[in-house]
């Protein structure tokens, strides 16, 4: 039995381990820089160098690397070793202060989205003292943000931190208006939840779809995929919980505090769920995360899938991103409390989500775009691609009544009785958690449910940061100005209350009568991402990111760049892939089996028609019929594939690869699965759905 207390944390060079390896007065001028920003001297930074670097080689280390997390979504690492030249053919370690907090990657061979010429290649990594350093495959990983050499962001961690900044200066605004002095920080928590899938690595290896573009392009639906119902929370397999066991410690040793685990919906997927810790050390968590799902899962012979809809006709993985705010005193400001209509600090924070929310919704939905995403959003899985908040029937009454002026009866909350005598009681929640909406309430936290599984939560984290930080100015600036503050704080939520009141729907975000109502309230439906990132432009954004300094215009057109671009790219590798196995793998099946079954057919018809050719004739007959119209459609994805490289306009061509390649691609689809139930199982060169999906049993 291993001592899981002693085994977390254990390769993290975490507060314990600096306070035991660090000076005193080093320590508490580091710990003054991680809590309070302020700037941290060469000479600190030495000795908090060197005691790094051996902590770090008495546990195997050799190198060390700045860990980043650039526009491409994943991290970046370049890997130096502490070798040193001594002269005289020796080598010693070192690690100096300078080495640790900066280095100096190529950032010209990162997405810049116009930020950077091919030719500035100059490009810094600043360590972030906010995370703490860990070892991880024998290099010490110090987490640090990535700039250009002009200064501009070119990574999600720094615009993630901005935000947090914005969030804390104008909450505090706010809890000193309460009276709330003690209070010297406020930041955003966070609690990522992760859906995946596993799969067979050698059936995966024998799927050029799954290898190129982490998605089946082709598959028929299986006789079972999860209509019965019984996968969801049911008993993990020997092989998926030996897999989780290691992920779990693995997770463990680097301080990540992964917590749950289970079953999800479909076949084969499965969900990972961490505890809180503050927006950014989440998202580095569920970097670490992401990549050790993976290189976990090849241990295991498994290949972990973390698109967003790697299967058809079931469901897709999303990321849940559960977000709060709350105090250095350890007050969690969305705690409604036990009489929430009486907690007027709770209600003003909830009405600056709800404003935050309405007004920025476009911007929620723009960082939550992807190629991967559009085939999840609205699947009867995941949200619609419509923002709206749910808030539950008690606080959705609470708001009305005081819209109205009226009085809001409080009831206390009656016991759950079930009609199990043997049953302990405990109270009902005051309310139900509605897995159909985007952005619920679920008691003392917000859950945005509306990213895909390949997303870092850092952009919709900074989006929430950040909108929720100038609903809070406007707040704080009228309060300040006030001559009752009692009065004016009334006044205040009943008019914001009023005023966007239309972003609260409680009911089923997936019937039909809510995409009209939306559409009557004045929601966007941006079904699309060519629909949804040109918000990222808008005058409203532009004004909110640079007011609070979070993204320069510059900034927030790059992104806009790299996730069009990124649109495109996918789309197209994808109809490449598609094209390729068609023309490869596909059709030389299908005439393999015409071939063989015309040869039968002669064979039987040389016997002088003693034998019964009908079997033989209509099979033939069919996958000729449907092999011809594979061939047209094929023709039809390779010239829309053709044209759409000679759209010079970004937007256009996006728009072109989403309403026609993506269209062609959906028709070949809809033939070559056709010609999977009809080709003799024996000629078909791809691993079927029902082998892929049952692979991990």
């Amino acid at each position: 039995m291993k001592d899981i207390p002693k085994l977390f944390g254990s390769m993290v060079f975490n507060d314990d381990v600096m306070r035991a390896h660090l000076p005193r007065d080093v320590y508490k001028a580091l710990r003054k820089t991680m809590s309070q920003g302020t700037h941290l001297e060469l000479d600190i930074a030495n000795v908090v160098a060197a005691a790094m670097k051996n902590w770090a080689v008495e546990r195997g280390a050799t190198h060390y690397t700045h860990w980043f997390q650039p526009m491409t979504g994943v991290t970046a690492e370049k890997h130096d070793s502490f070798i040193s030249n001594c002269g005289d053919g020796k080598a010693i370690m070192e690690f100096s202060g300078k080495e640790l907090v900066k280095g100096e990657p190529d950032a010209s061979s990162f997405p810049s989205g116009g930020l950077r010429c091919t030719f500035e290649a100059r490009g810094y990594t600043i360590w972030d003292t906010t995370s703490y350093a860990f070892i991880k495959d024998g290099s010490l990983c110090i987490p640090t943000a990535f700039c250009a050499y002009s200064g501009e962001t070119l990574d999600k961690k720094t615009p993630l931190l901005r935000s947090m900044q914005a969030l804390n200066t104008q909450a505090l605004r706010i809890l000193k208006l309460f009276g709330k002095d003690s209070v010297r920080r406020v930041t955003a928590t966070v609690g990522p939840e992760q859906e995946y899938f596993l799969v067979d690595r050698g059936l995966y290896e024998q799927r050029p779809d799954l290898v190129l573009t982490g998605r089946t392009l082709f598959g028929a639906r299986p006789p079972k995929g999860q209509e019965m119902e019984d996968h969801y929370y049911g008993s993990l397999s020997t092989r998926v919980s030996a897999f989780m066991r290691d992920l779990d410690e693995e997770l463990w040793t680097l301080g990540v505090y992964a917590k749950t685990k289970h079953n999800e919906t479909a076949p084969a997927q499965h969900e990972l769920a961490l505890i809180y810790s503050t927006a950014n050390i989440a998202t580095d968590h569920n970097q670490l995360s992401m990549e050790l799902l993976k290189s976990v899962a090849a241990r295991h012979g498994l290949v972990c899938l973390l698109h967003e809809k790697p299967f058809a006709n079931v469901n897709g993985s999303g990321k849940h991103n559960n977000w709060a705010i709350s105090t250095d005193t350890g007050a969690n400001l969305l705690e409604p409390g036990d009489t929430p209509h009486e907690n007027a600090q709770f209600l003003l924070f909830l009405a600056a989500v709800i404003k935050a929310v309405d007004d920025y919704q476009g911007l929620l939905r723009a960082f939550s775009a992807s190629a991967g995403n559009d085939h999840r959003l609205g699947g009867f899985e995941a949200p619609p691609a419509i923002i709206s908040m749910f808030l539950g029937d008690e606080l959705t009454a609470i708001l009305e009544a005081l819209e109205s002026g009226e009085d809001y009866t409080y009831q206390e909350k009656p016991p759950m009785e079930i009609g199990a005598t043997a049953l302990p009681h405990f109270p009902k929640d005051s309310t139900d958690r509605n897995r159909t909406s985007p952005f619920a309430f679920t008691g003392n936290k917000f859950e945005f449910r509306m990213l895909g599984a390949t997303f870092s939560i850092a952009d919709p984290n900074t989006v929430l940061n950040t909108a929720v930080a100038e609903s809070l100015r406007k707040f704080a600036d009228e309060l300040e100005a006030a001559p009752a503050f009692g009065t004016a704080l009334d006044t205040l939520v009943k008019r914001t209350i009023g005023k966007h009141k239309r972003i609260i729907f409680n009911g089923n975000n997936y019937s039909a009568e809510w995409i009209a109502e939306a559409a009557r309230r004045g929601l966007p439906n941006l079904r699309t991402s060519v629909e949804a990132l040109p918000a990222l432009l808008s005058p409203s954004g532009t004004d909110l990111f640079a007011k609070h300094g979070v993204f320069s215009e510059a900034e927030l057109l790059s992104r806009y760049e790299i996730l069009l671009e990124g649109y495109c790219k996918t789309v197209r590798i994808e109809g490449l892939t598609m094209s390729g196995i068609t023309m490869s793998d596909i059709i030389p099946a299908c005439i393999g089996y015409q071939s063989d079954l015309a040869l039968l057919l002669q064979r039987k018809s040389d016997c002088g028609g003693i034998y019964s050719t009908t079997l033989e004739s209509r099979l033939l007959s069919a996958i000729s019929d449907l092999s011809a119209d594979m061939l047209k459609k094929l023709d039809a994805l390779d010239a829309s594939l053709s044209a759409s490289e000679n759209i010079e306009d970004k937007h256009e061509r996006a728009r072109f690869c989403s309403e026609t390649v993506l269209t062609a691609m959906a028709d070949l689809r809809l033939t070559v699965d056709k010609l999977e139930t009809v080709v003799a199982g024996k000629y078909w060169p791809l691993p079927s759905y029902a082998r892929l999906f049952y692979s991990t049993r």
